[in-house]
């Protein structure tokens, strides 16, 4: 039940009369004793779960070993194709220009920019494929430093989602439903698993967009928010600025004792309103309040690059050591998991080629797969690869018919794709080196081995160690869970 609920329940009626009668003398005696000197002292005591410098974990919790300690998921916002990119099909290029077979399209559901279209036309590769390491992965030209770890990765060619739009589409991919209102998958980690750290949060959130791009997409909050959960589970943005957290420095004149002595006061009176009213929001500020104060140390010493090796810093790319880069949160995505933050959302939006897959893919190739690539490199090289899971993909893929003009090639489009999609994952307990899946020989339709979104949220929780069936909070009368009432574990990827 919400614990918020079940303390209302308990309130009697004498109850509700005293405490709003003790109201306005409550006050005052706060007042007077803070006056005096008497209400200064050590920090409140909370109850036992509610907050604390880390929360803790649900007793059943881990329901077996895990594989994965730690997760960094590098979200390609707008839905990068799979066509272009990872999925190779010589039919493709052998059909260019012509009418795309109706069977292959028949009763399915395209975006309304695609959905009238009448004589579709199949449209190639715009950059030649290869194949790349002992596993003999196909990978686009478009991605030289993601082949050089080809070996590393676990590509999913099978995914499947139930959306063609990408709000609802990045929403039901994160929190398994398509409407804004349910925990997202770190908000679920968190709450379940638990902080291994006390000075920085324990599901972070980064965002970047490749510079000039056209087609970037909108960072909606609920991308990382917490839904019915309380919200101290939510995902913690960090700015791409020189400053990722506001208002972490004490004002001037303000030393780090007397903003200890404040903080004390303000959660003293805190814990009484919480014992009170039992809202677990009350618990969730307070542990606000700490870990802002805890991050006033710990963010300036994060994000201080100075101590990293220039050889680390040039394996990332030139746009490394610029805040809001894609390649800067990627370093900075392994910092954090060093210090124990659990999960670690990256978004990078600008994947919507409708008209521009000559022009702006090969930026955003360009700003990513450097990035990406080295950060994968970088957890081997530290032994950190092997419990950290890196999941690399969008929301879905698109379309391997054109959208616009084919005599045009510098306007080449194509359209949001739901039916098969690539995504990659390395590290943490999945198969190093393999391929999982197939798409049919035009890339439209998942024909080997699909894999639902549901069915990929299934695997994460259970390298994480949890049964995504268990994992469930009670609301509005029904058990809720990350995948809904659907999902089954991939465990052809599995090490």
């Amino acid at each position: 039940m919400d614990p918020l609920i079940e303390h209302h329940l308990g309130v009697t009626r004498r109850t509700l009369l005293q405490s709003s009668a003790y109201g306005l003398g409550g006050a005052a005696v706060s007042w007077m004793l803070n006056r005096d000197g008497l209400a200064i002292g050590s920090a409140p005591v909370v109850r036992a779960g509610a907050v604390g410098s880390s929360t803790q974990s649900l007793p059943e919790l881990p329901h077996f070993a895990p594989k994965a300690k730690r997760i960094i998921y590098l979200f390609q916002n707008g839905g990068p194709s799979h066509v272009e990119l990872f999925d190779y099909k010589p039919k493709l290029r052998e059909l260019h220009g012509q009418v795309m077979p109706e069977e292959y399209l028949k009763g399915r559901r395209f975006s309304s920019m695609s959905a009238n279209l009448t004589g579709r036309l199949v449209l190639g590769h715009v950059e030649p494929f290869q194949q790349y390491g002992k596993s003999g992965a196909w990978m686009s030209d478009l991605m030289p430093f993601t082949a050089q770890i080809a070996d590393e990765l676990c590509f999913v060619k099978g995914m499947q989602t139930d959306a063609v739009n990408h709000a609802p589409a990045i929403s039901f991919l994160l929190s398994g439903g398509q409407l804004p209102g349910r925990p997202t998958m770190g908000s679920w980690l968190s709450y379940g698993l638990g902080s291994a750290n006390e000075d920085l949060p324990s599901y972070v959130v980064m965002t970047s967009v490749s510079k000039g791009t056209s087609c970037g997409q909108i960072f909606y909050d609920f991308y990382w928010g917490s839904g019915f959960l309380p919200s101290r589970y939510q995902g913690v943005k960090f700015r791409g600025s020189n400053e990722p957290v506001l208002y972490l420095q004490n004002p001037d004149g303000m030393t780090r004792d007397v903003r200890r002595g404040m903080l004390d006061d303000i959660q003293a009176a805190n814990q009484l309103k919480l014992e009170s009213a039992g809202d677990p929001e009350i618990a969730t500020r307070i542990a606000q309040y700490e870990m802002a104060y805890r991050m006033q140390a710990s963010v300036p010493e994060l994000t201080d690059l100075s101590n990293e090796p220039k050889r680390v810093l040039e394996r990332y790319g030139p746009q490394v050591t610029e805040p809001g880069t894609f390649a800067h949160n990627c370093l900075m995505a392994r910092r954090m998991i060093e210090r124990g933050v659990q999960f670690v959302q990256l978004m990078h939006a600008g994947w919507d080629q409708h008209n521009s897959l000559t022009t702006e893919l090969y930026t955003q190739c360009k700003d990513t797969d450097q990035p990406s690539a080295a950060l994968v490199a970088d957890l081997k090289e530290r032994g950190l690869l092997e419990d950290t899971l890196v999941i690399w993909g969008g929301e879905f893929g698109r379309t391997p018919f054109i959208q616009g003009d084919i005599q045009n090639r510098k306007r080449w489009g194509r359209d949001h794709h739901p039916y098969a999609f690539t995504v990659w994952m390395a590290g943490g307990g999945v198969k190093p080196g393999i391929s999982y899946g197939e798409s049919d020989e035009l890339a439209v339709n998942a024909v080997k081995d699909a894999v639902h979104v549901h069915d990929l949220q299934a695997t994460i929780l259970h390298l994480m160690g949890i049964d995504h069936e268990k994992l469930t909070y009670r609301f509005q009368g029904r058990q809720f869970r990350l995948t809904d009432v659907h999902g089954k574990v991939v465990k052809g990827i599995l090490a």
